[in-house]
């Protein structure tokens, strides 16, 4: 895993918090405001594999797309659609809801994928984040996550082909999470232990 500048053809985890943990989504309807703004500036760019919003931090996995397939005008600017989106939902928030500064934690986080295994290690990480920080206790209905994507045949800006062909199919998909998940209700549960 390494922190580095976006390169075509390259896999990435791609996340960041708000400024001070405050909320960067405020109310619901800024869930799909982000969304539309993700379509808007990262889809020209970029295959978008797995997204989930929580209230504070937000987590994204995608490749980059080849460099032929790139706009003309972005191909050696391939950062500048990640600064447009942050930029432009910080500014509507600010306006929106009279506050001022930075919406997000410094700068964007973001993680190399290197290799098929971590990237769906990733993808049911992305997935499962809304329980493991305690949003929700299912996964599975949880709304502002792509999972609930996989599990439908409606028209969607995720590469699900792709990446239930990386799992094996929507069976190992849906087993893939539920073990993962399996791992985390006894990690909490031992905390929760801890704290009583």
């Amino acid at each position: 895993m390494e922190k580095d500048i976006f390169e075509s053809g390259q896999y990435y985890h791609v996340y960041n918090r708000g400024n001070n943990k405050e909320n960067v989504f405020i109310e619901e309807n800024n869930y799909n405001y982000f969304l539309e703004k993700m379509k808007k500036y990262l889809l020209p760019i970029a295959d978008v594999y797995a997204y989930c919003l929580l209230k504070n931090h937000f987590h994204i996995v995608l490749r980059i797309k080849d460099k032929e397939e790139l706009p003309e005008k972005l191909k050696e600017k391939v950062h500048l659609p990640f600064s447009n989106l942050f930029n432009s939902y910080a500014k509507s928030i600010n306006t929106a809801y009279n506050r001022t500064g930075s919406l997000f934690q410094e700068h964007l986080q973001r993680n190399r994928i290197e290799n098929d295994e971590y990237l769906k290690q990733l993808i049911v990480y992305v997935h499962l984040n809304p329980v493991k920080h305690k949003f929700t206790k299912s996964f599975e209905t949880y709304l502002h996550s792509s999972y609930r994507s996989f599990m439908s045949n409606k028209e969607t800006s995720i590469d699900r082909g792709f990446i239930l062909g990386l799992f094996g199919g929507l069976e190992n998909f849906k087993f893939y999470h539920d073990e993962r998940r399996l791992v985390y209700d006894g990690i909490i549960d031992a905390i929760d232990k801890m704290d009583e």
